[in-house]
């Protein structure tokens, strides 16, 4: 009979490979997942304003402002939606049908505000359109 006791001095062993194999999976999978866009400008050219002589005939002016609030020849347009606005505009145009109106639009006012009035213009069948801008100094 043996009445030794042995003991077995073996450390338990931490398996290196499923770790690994566990992290390669998740890094595929991160890799796979991640989207590397890359978010594109529009090379532009603004338009320079330059200075010329208006013309004298008669026109309606039509001020937007920063907030989208429109104004017709000095006077508020209350609760102005393209279609409100084009009667407006109408009524503004009986004595001049060939008045050219004149959009002078704050430099903050809205794309939609200014896109709006055109829409107006075209339903209050005014043919000459155009902007008022400020030049360089």
């Amino acid at each position: 009979m043996n009445f030794r006791h042995s003991h077995s001095h073996d450390e338990p062993e931490i398996n290196l490979i499923p770790l690994i194999d566990v992290l390669l999976v998740i890094l595929i999978f991160l890799a796979a997942t991640t989207s590397f866009t890359q978010t594109r400008q529009l090379p532009i050219s603004l338009p320079q304003a330059q200075a010329q002589a208006l013309d004298t005939g008669p026109s309606l002016e039509l001020a937007i402002s920063r907030d989208g609030q429109y104004a017709l020849n000095g006077h508020y347009i209350d609760n102005a939606t393209p279609d409100t606005l084009a009667a407006a505009l109408r009524l503004a145009a009986v004595d001049h049908p060939d008045a050219a109106l004149r959009i002078d639009a704050d430099g903050q006012a809205s794309h939609a505000a200014v896109v709006a009035a055109l829409e107006a213009a075209r339903q209050a069948d005014i043919r000459h359109v155009s902007f008022l801008t400020q030049g360089r100094r």
